[in-house]
């Protein structure tokens, strides 16, 4: 493992993968990542369904200058001016579907969560939710790399609504799935002790039929990455084991973010709080960079590698052969940070693959 310090910025599934990877660094070899960014999430997109989407309305996706959720809408701002949107809710043929068991919006175990739902047009809400996230969101503050004040109470009410809706939908796919026989483990309460026994026992055959067979995996790259002969892949699909598994070797059961969860992790009782547990909560703008919701994650990003709070973060830029296709990466330049300013919807290994390619 790297002995480098690394941010990373990613969704629920993916801040969750790496929170178990470190909790359980005995099993999984651990990681350097050492701040973790949660983004808000309702569910991700499909980049193959999103581009035939697209085309079945008459735009490739080299046509699209942004894309933006805005006001329940998904908006695709196009290079010669014209704007497409469709609502939210229309959004159902380039959804992906193992989304619809996840119940949390705001990555509940994050160092610190961003989104734009609550606060104004070019601002973001930020959640602080560890005395790590403090610190960092305090200094970015006190330096000036970010304003700050608390969230409106109406603003915080839309929040809260929001993720509570998507616990409530959610919750009643995965209650059914469970019911027609397609195991969803992440939504099983147990405890750490009971946690340690189920995933000793698994390997990625089990992980193959718990997980992936049932549609289930959400691509976030963390059994490819903990895995210590490299007999995990994952290349723009599901993952695929290449060779035997090591004798006694359970680290991709004990990472992946769909196998169990233990209460040690996501406290009993978490789904009845629809922001999970945390410190503040406040409407944040950065003036100096130019992203999503006024560049507030890239704004911390700088703070983070100007002060040598951590050596490299993971960004999303786009594969130079394929327009709007996710492809993450490892940087310790400034530069790379604002030219990655703003959000790729749809799925890539956020950070996994990234330092998987360091390894």
């Amino acid at each position: 493992m790297s002995n480098k310090k690394t941010a990373m910025v990613g969704t629920p599934c993916q801040i969750l993968a790496a929170t178990k990877i470190n909790r359980y660094e005995e099993k999984t070899g651990g990681s350097p990542i050492d701040v973790k960014i949660g983004l808000f999430c309702m569910e991700n997109f499909s980049y193959q369904y999103l581009k035939r989407y697209l085309k079945s309305r008459d735009i490739e996706l080299f046509e699209v200058k942004e894309f933006r959720i805005e006001k329940g809408q998904f908006v695709a701002y196009l290079i010669d001016g014209n704007v497409f949107k469709i609502p939210i809710a229309e959004t159902e043929p380039f959804t992906r579907k193992n989304c619809h068991i996840c119940t949390d919006y705001t990555s509940d175990v994050s160092d610190i969560s961003v989104g734009s739902v609550g606060s104004p047009k070019y601002h973001s809400t930020v959640i602080v939710r560890s005395q790590k996230g403090k610190q960092i969101i305090d200094a970015c503050i006190a330096e000036g790399y970010i304003e700050a004040e608390a969230i409106s109470r109406k603003g915080q009410d839309l929040l809260e609504k929001i993720a509570n809706q998507k616990i409530s939908k959610n919750t009643r796919i995965y209650k059914k799935r469970e019911a027609i026989g397609r195991p969803v483990l992440s939504k099983r309460q147990i405890s750490e002790e009971e946690f340690y026994d189920e995933c000793g026992k698994c390997q990625f055959d089990n992980l193959q039929n718990d997980v992936i067979s049932v549609g289930s995996c959400v691509l976030c790259g963390a059994c490819e990455y903990v895995c210590p002969i490299d007999a995990v892949q994952i290349n723009n699909r599901k993952p695929v084991s290449v060779k035997e598994c090591e004798e006694d070797c359970h680290a991709c059961y004990f990472a992946c973010p769909r196998t169990f969860i233990s209460d040690a992790i996501y406290p009993e009782g978490i789904d009845e709080q629809p922001l999970g547990e945390y410190l503040e909560i406040y409407s944040v703008k950065a003036d100096s960079i130019m992203g999503q919701d006024g560049g507030v994650v890239s704004a911390i990003l700088v703070y983070l590698l100007e002060n040598n709070i951590v050596d490299e973060v993971s960004v999303v830029g786009e594969d130079k052969d394929a327009p709007w296709r996710p492809e993450s990466y490892l940087t310790s330049k400034i530069q790379d940070v604002i030219k990655a300013a703003g959000t790729k919807y749809s799925t890539t290994t956020i950070g996994f693959k990234a330092l998987t390619n360091k390894k």
